[in-house]
């Protein structure tokens, strides 16, 4: 069973964040069957999407001047903080906090990003003809 399933929270009708957020859940999914092994290559590989990931979406809220962006990206920072000492960890051959952390904390928090803080962002884009 996938950790994030294809619903509709993720379909924010803003192509480029429908499409990113799919490759995002396809990863996860990834590391949720991965074998260690896998799952040691996989997840630098979820921090460096999740990076472009969070940087595509500072860059349009900065453009746009999205007025939560302060929050949403203080929000990317905390994440982003997390990926990386749980990389730091599995580089250290400690992978079971990794992999806790992929199947108990991340689809919860993506499901919650995705329909709070990026429904937001999605709303006001849509409100100003972007993604159209």
């Amino acid at each position: 069973m996938p950790l994030i399933e294809d619903d509709d929270y993720l379909h924010l009708e803003i192509p480029e964040m429908d499409v990113v957020h799919a490759e995002f859940a396809a990863l996860v999914n990834r590391l949720g069957e991965a074998e260690p092994e896998e799952f040691a290559a996989l997840f630098p590989e979820l921090l460096v999407h999740t990076r472009a990931h969070f940087a595509a979406e500072e860059e349009t809220m900065r453009l746009t001047e999205f007025p939560g962006r302060q929050e949403h990206i203080a929000e990317h920072g905390r994440v982003l903080g997390e990926m990386e000492r749980f990389a730091e960890r599995l580089a250290a051959g400690k992978s079971f906090f990794a992999r806790a952390y992929i199947e108990d904390r991340i689809p919860d928090w993506f499901a919650r990003h995705t329909q709070t803080l990026d429904y937001a962002l999605a709303a006001y884009l849509r409100a100003r003809g972007v993604g159209d």
